[in-house]
């Protein structure tokens, strides 16, 4: 997911590399406010979709992301789904739109976004770049272009980040 507002040079960014259905994305949550929470605006955590076959609504979750985004409540958008990764299991693509409508958002626009796909491309593009730099489960953090595959055990990783964080932000590389 990328942000709309201008690009900001000046923070390092940590791509989470991330599908709204499953449940260790969920865990990574509290991971990825952490470091919000320590670094502010020096490191912009940065949502990349990796819808994984497996998850029969992993890719209508991403395509609802991207139109949350583009109504200015992305990151908002993907916490609440992720909370509730059990209700989307059941429900499908009317949670989607539930949870649109429940942070306030145009739900009507949802509902047509998810029909006409207008996101399916940035979707892709997400996808296909995981691929390339070897993603192959959720969540994988790439940061300083070092990856880190959280889909085993969240585990450590956040301290890892850290510290990868911490080394480029002392040697100016941000």
């Amino acid at each position: 997911m990328s942000d709309s507002s201008p690009v900001r040079t000046d923070a390092l960014v940590l791509d989470v590399w991330c599908e709204l259905q499953c449940p260790d994305c969920r865990g990574a949550l509290d991971d990825v406010r952490a470091l919000r929470a320590r670094y502010g605006d020096r490191l912009e955590p940065r949502l990349r979709h990796f819808p994984l076959e497996k998850h029969k609504h992993a890719f209508a979750a991403a395509q609802a992301a991207e139109e949350a985004l583009e109504q200015g409540q992305g990151w908002a958008y993907v916490e609440a789904v992720l909370e509730r990764v059990e209700e989307l299991d059941r429900r499908g693509e009317p949670f989607l739109v539930e949870v649109a409508r429940e942070l306030g958002l145009d739900a009507e626009e949802f509902d047509t976004a998810l029909i006409d796909g207008r996101h399916i491309l940035t979707v892709d593009a997400d996808q296909a770049e995981g691929k390339a730099i070897g993603v192959t489960g959720t969540p994988t953090y790439v940061v300083g272009g070092e990856r880190l595959c959280g889909g085993k055990s969240q585990e450590g990783l956040r301290e890892r980040i850290e510290g990868i964080v911490d080394r480029l932000l002392a040697d100016g590389t941000a």
